[in-house]
């Protein structure tokens, strides 16, 4: 058979420069130690913030709400999916960000396409920030709208850009914490300088929402920034909260037009029922056990000091989002290798997901993990990059 699209050579291209990805099999729950491939390793590259993916409380809440609701929802959410699990957690998640309304999606990259080419046509200008999540910039190219970056957090140059748009609608896109940084945005400013150009600021807090706030609830809350300034608010769920899926809040002007023109939302199968019940008890466990944020603080302080106490190259974050820059693409697949091999789970990040030659071991933690675990990770990763640099 002819190949007429070269997928063996775009593939052998791939491994060549070390940019190949390999799927794990996970053969246990999420945790802080975990089964993959037949080997117990401690895992540090999951977004579960909180340890809530393996609740017992959790699980059960969804184990009820199948017995219930049997387990798929068996229509889109405006034909007949739309069970009173969904428009339960809608209103829950309104409520504990202080939005009028929520609206249910099955992904955040769903979200974030169906947000972006609702509300923006041909002649709009999207503004973006160069790090942004690969979710809201495919969002502003299939809108067909014209997208233009500005550099990594830096309000000057979106000043700039807003006032080259002058008489244009602007929708100014930003994710609020960093996925491959952990940095996060200076949300106050950006929200100003859209205020001040008449364009409306939308913010994915996938890694914010559930950890940062009071009580997990967002980085919107963190700067005490309103619907006003903020009118378009996306955060998903299947990180801090440990389960699946993703909302968009805002005005009930805006919930309700994504819910009669937002395609990826009128035209795709509601989740199950069972997962947003599990959702609503995630949720609960969040406002009940503010100890998990709290600890997961103090493991982020101890990982930072521990690593400027060993010389590590580690990004500047304060989210448990922590980088370690290495540069090379097979500089980062050796040493996660390495970490494998003495029982830690950490994902090399490689181009094109990062810039070229910022290649780095992205480590996260989770509430889940105790203070000796970071204390060991740690230790292991000081005596490679000390063996590296020999």
């Amino acid at each position: 058979m002819s190949d007429p699209f070269q997928l063996s050579q775009r593939l052998q291209d791939r491994q060549q420069q070390h940019l190949y990805r390999r799927r794990r099999v996970l053969e246990s729950p999420q945790a802080a130690q975990v089964q993959v491939d037949g080997q117990t390793l401690v895992n540090f590259c999951s977004n579960d913030y909180l340890g809530l993916a393996n609740h017992p409380s959790v699980i059960a809440a969804l184990q009820r709400a199948a017995n219930d609701a049997g387990v798929g929802s068996g229509a889109s959410h405006l034909v007949i999916g739309h069970h009173r699990f969904h428009h339960v957690l809608e209103e829950a998640l309104a409520d504990f960000v202080q939005r009028p309304r929520a609206l249910l999606f099955s992904t955040g990259f769903m979200a974030n396409l169906g947000v972006i080419s609702t509300l923006v046509e041909r002649n709009d200008v999207v503004l973006e920030d160069r790090l942004n999540h690969a979710s809201l910039l495919d969002g502003a190219l299939l809108s067909r709208s014209q997208l233009q970056r500005y550099h990594h957090n830096d309000v000057a140059h979106l000043r700039q850009r807003l006032q080259d748009c002058a008489g244009k609608r602007v929708l100014v896109a930003t994710d609020a914490v960093f996925s491959m940084d952990g940095d996060i945005a200076p949300l106050p400013d950006i929200a100003s300088a859209c205020a001040e150009h008449n364009a409306w600021l939308m913010v994915d807090d996938a890694h914010g929402f559930g950890v940062l706030g009071q009580d997990g609830r967002g980085s919107l809350d963190h700067f005490k920034l309103t619907v006003d300034q903020v009118p378009v608010y996306m955060a998903t769920l299947g990180k801090a909260l440990g389960t699946y899926g993703a909302f968009v809040a805002g005005s009930d002007d805006l919930i309700e037009c994504l819910i009669q023109e937002c395609r990826p939302y009128i035209y795709s199968t509601a989740m199950p029922p069972a997962v947003a019940a599990a959702t609503l008890e995630s949720l609960r466990l969040l406002q009940e056990e503010s100890w998990r944020i709290a600890h997961l603080q103090q493991l982020i302080a101890q990982f930072r000091s521990g690593a400027q106490q060993r010389g590590l190259p580690v990004m500047e974050s304060p989210t448990a989002i922590q980088p370690l820059l290495v540069g090379a693409a097979d500089k980062g697949l050796q040493l996660s290798s390495q970490l494998q091999q003495r029982g830690f789970l950490v994902s090399a990040i490689r181009p094109p997901t990062v810039p070229q030659g910022s290649s780095r071991l992205r480590i996260t933690l989770s509430a889940a993990h105790s203070p000796d675990q970071i204390e060991s990770l740690l230790n292991v990763l000081q005596e490679l990059h000390s063996n590296q640099e020999e």
